[in-house]
Parts: C-alpha cells; sequence; structure tokens
C-alpha cells in the first residue's frame, strides 16, 4: 500500500500522469489519494480514462435498483434510497455485511475485476477501515513443493456459495443471474511478472480435486495469506478514493456500529481485459 501525491482525479486526463497509476499499481497493489471532490458520474469517468470497461453484474444489482442508476457505481454503504440507516433485517444490510469477510471484486465473473475504486463519501465518526491482503507476497512465502503443487489448479469462484456461508441466501431466479466463474488459482501478473495467489470467500472449490480436500487447500491457503506479515490497513477520511488490484490483494472491511452510524461508499471496478483493448474503446467512446 502506498499513499499517492496530491493530484485531482477529477480533472485527470493526462495519458502519461495515468499510466504512472497504473505503473505504481502494478508495484504497490493498493494506492490512497486523499482528498477527492468526485461525483458519480466523475468517480464513474476517472475508473474509464484509468482502465477501460466496467463490472456491472454485481451481488447488489440483483437485490435492488440501484439508487443512483448506474450498476457500475457500486453502492458500499448502509444507506437506502430515503437517506436512512437500513433496518437491520434489510437483505440488502446483511448482503453487504459479507463485506466483512476477506475477497475479492467480481472474482465470480468472466472476465473478473482488476483495479477496485472505493471513495468515502460519508464516513462514520468511529474507525471503519479496510484491510488488505499481499497475496504476491503471500505466494511468495510458500514453500516450493507446495507452488508446485498448486501451479495448474482452478478455482470456481461464487459468490452466491460466498454468501450462503454468511447465512445470507439469494433466491433462485437471483442465483440464475450470478452464476460463477472460473479462474487459475495462481496467477501471473503483466508488467511485474510475479506471481500471486488468487482466492478468497467466493472460492467455493477446486476444479481438479475432491470438494473435503480442496476445500481445506482453500482455507489452509487463505490463513496462509492473512498472516499479519502480508497485511496493511486503511483508515478511511472523508474524501479518500482508495484503488486497489484485485488480482494481487484480498480485502476486507472491519466492523463498525452500522445500525447507529452512516457510512456511504461508492466503489467502480473495472474488469480484467487486455489493457490496450481498454485503452482504444474507452478513447473511442470520448470520441
Amino acid at each position: 500500500m502506498a499513499k499517492a501525491s496530491p493530484i485531482d482525479l477529477c480533472t485527470l486526463h493526462d495519458g502519461a500522469v495515468l499510466e504512472q497509476i497504473r505503473s505504481a499499481m502494478t508495484q504497490y497493489g493498493v494506492l490512497v489519494f486523499r482528498g477527492q471532490k468526485l461525483s458519480n458520474e466523475e468517480q464513474v469517468a476517472f475508473a474509464r480514462r484509468l482502465d477501460g470497461e466496467l463490472h456491472a453484474k454485481t451481488s447488489s444489482s440483483v437485490l435492488a435498483k440501484n439508487r443512483f442508476g448506474n450498476e457500475a457505481l457500486t453502492d458500499i454503504s448502509n444507506v437506502g434510497g430515503d437517506g436512512n440507516i437500513l433496518e437491520a433485517q434489510d437483505r440488502r444490510r446483511m448482503n453487504g455485511i459479507s463485506n466483512r469477510i476477506w475477497h475479492t471484486d467480481a472474482s465470480f465473473e468472466n472476465p473478473c475485476g482488476r483495479y477496485s475504486m472505493l471513495y468515502a463519501r460519508n464516513i462514520p465518526p468511529v474507525r471503519a477501515d479496510t484491510e488488505f491482503a499481499d497475496m504476491r507476497a503471500a505466494y511468495e512465502a510458500l514453500s516450493d513443493e507446495l507452488k508446485e503443487t498448486i501451479a495448474p489448479l482452478h478455482v470456481y469462484h461464487s459468490i452466491v456459495y460466498s454468501r450462503h456461508t454468511m447465512g445470507f441466501d439469494f433466491s433462485p431466479e437471483e442465483q440464475a443471474k450470478l452464476p460463477g466463474a472460473t479462474h487459475p488459482l495462481v496467477r501471473t501478473i503483466e508488467g511485474s511478472e510475479r506471481k500471486a495467489l488468487y482466492l478468497a470467500s467466493h472460492a467455493a472449490r477446486i476444479i481438479e480435486w475432491e470438494v473435503p480436500e480442496g476445500r481445506l487447500l482453500l482455507k489452509d491457503l487463505i490463513e496462509h495469506a492473512t498472516q499479519r506479515e502480508f497485511l496493511s490497513s486503511h483508515q478511511w477520511e472523508l474524501g479518500d478514493l482508495v484503488i486497489w488490484d484485485n488480482r494481487t490483494t484480498m480485502h476486507r472491511a472491519r466492523p463498525f456500529d452500522d445500525k447507529k452510524y452512516k457510512r456511504e461508499l461508492t466503489r467502480v471496478t473495472t474488469l480484467d481485459l487486455p489493457r490496450k483493448a481498454h485503452i482504444a474503446n474507452t478513447v473511442n467512446k470520448a470520441a
């Protein structure tokens, strides 16, 4: 994790500076930009300029209509359309609480998520940090024997599975909109060529292994990756925009009294498509 130099992302169109941000993301995995003043539209526009096509098939989108009118702008809040704190048993709140377990945004989609950009619009007067695990460092700390064992494996990721483990269940109709996706357990990140573990709470099973054995391995790997030596934490301030690479990190929200204090953040996640195609597509749309 690194704190970026002061810069107004709203007005940032310089291609060289955008490339510097991408390079810093390759190096650090998480960047913190303080003091931003972004409208909903400006947050979405910046995400497109930086990394292209956006993820919109979120779990929130199958539960209720987006209060911002754009499914690519995910509402990471405990507030409803009326501006009031959600009731304790509201399904939107129950779904959101699952963000407190280790996860990777959009790993249940294909293509999966690349960058997530979370913006603090309203924060509580108490700590409500976001914690990150460096999956590159976690992979590099594995034994050579275990690296060889997991190299050819693939994992089925399902948000239906992860929510079920938290006591939240989607209806059959909702589940049909969230079919899940399969990805390699170990990924090589272009730009650095470092390898990273790719797993989290959405990781339901290893395709090549029997269910009990595979789930135990996934559990062990998550426990390994979330040791203190691989973790960093961000304490939110109003106007923060935090960008992280879902291919190289896991993250989780730390708990606070969400039945008492409002917390409103918006997230945009880009899709892990070839970078050149993304940039060309974004330029064409702007034109």
